[in-house]
């Protein structure tokens, strides 16, 4: 049955992880999505959640939804928040969305560390720094 299924690539999308500001104390992360597409998506879904080892034990954190509408083409969304308690968890978003009625889903996965300096990139769109994953 799963062989019926058509192979609904996803493309031309990326998840950001991008640092909006920062002082001497603090610095403020946030997570986008970006529809590098040249069509719109719409009832865009996701969902977030953290998990893996703090401190010798195994932690998840809450799993959250994002209910984003539609995003047009070549523009970008906030999805939430981030602090950086959990960059040393691995931080998933599983987008679904829709383009003419058909439906696509993808997972992207922030590894354990992978959200660091020498990681950064200048995010297409944002113009600021963080880490993209396409």
């Amino acid at each position: 049955m799963k062989k019926d299924l058509p192979e609904n690539i996803v493309e031309d999308l990326g998840m950001a992880v991008v640092l909006m500001d920062s002082t001497p104390e603090v610095k403020n992360w946030t997570v986008y999505l970006l529809n590098l597409k040249n069509v719109e998506i719409n009832n865009v879904l996701i969902s977030s959640k953290g998990y893996g080892e703090k401190d010798g034990k195994m932690v998840k954190t809450s799993v959250l939804r994002h209910f984003l509408g539609d995003v047009p083409a070549n523009t970008y969304k906030g999805v939430e928040a981030i602090d950086t308690a959990v960059f040393g968890l691995t931080n998933e978003y599983w987008l679904s969305y829709y383009i003419d009625g058909t439906i696509y889903d993808k997972k992207f996965i922030f590894l354990p560390e992978s959200i660091v300096d020498e990681n950064l990139i200048r995010i297409p769109l944002i113009n600021k720094p963080g880490v993209l994953i396409k």
